[in-house]
């Protein structure tokens, strides 16, 4: 049985122990609070023109990013209506969660040891920072999680996937997920 008093993920305690000191000699910093750390990471799943279609598409994306995050995923809506995409105001569109903390760091750990694995033709993902030291990638199919259950999946989404770091260049920002053994491809 798991002793939750006193677990920490995998990740956050390989964070503690090597990569701080780590980072710190590489860098030069003289204080702590000065090395890189994650902050969040934001999951997304847009259902497009198949929401607008059918209203319960968004409603199973909803619940396949809640398994997949294990947190409770909110419903984004339309922000206002277009006539020519046939979208009104508060029509739900997709859903989203935030991560922080320990289950940020499980999420972390099953993207990059179990689910990127699962990808068909993974080459590594593309570095694609955004100048500040955060990280964006998208995945084609949500279905390579285990949480999700190939069976009862009635629709294949893609997800963006968004890893907010306190790191103020990109340079530092690759240098932790690296850290973290993300399989950057150049």
């Amino acid at each position: 049985m798991l002793d939750t008093a006193n677990y920490t993920p995998r990740l956050k305690a390989h964070f503690r122990s090597d990569i701080k000191a780590a980072l710190k000699e590489e860098f030069g910093y003289k204080n702590d609070m000065q090395i890189p750390a994650l902050d969040k990471i934001v999951l997304n799943i847009g259902c497009g023109a198949e929401a607008v279609r059918d209203s319960k598409k968004a409603k199973s994306a909803q619940e396949d990013l809640t398994k997949i995050a294990g947190q409770h995923a909110v419903t984004t809506k339309a922000k206002k209506s277009i006539a020519g995409f046939r979208v009104r105001e508060e029509m739900p569109l997709g859903a989203k969660v935030t991560l922080r903390g320990d289950r940020m760091y499980e999420f972390l750990d099953r993207l990059i040891n179990v689910a990127m694995p699962r990808i068909r033709d993974f080459r590594g993902v593309k570095p694609s920072f955004d100048g500040r030291g955060n990280f964006a990638m998208g995945i084609k199919e949500h279905i390579v999680f285990p949480e999700i259950d190939f069976d009862k999946v009635d629709e294949v989404w893609g997800m963006d996937i968004i890893i907010t770091t306190t790191a103020s260049t990109d340079a530092e920002a690759k240098a932790l997920l690296k850290a973290f053994n993300m399989p950057f491809n150049a």
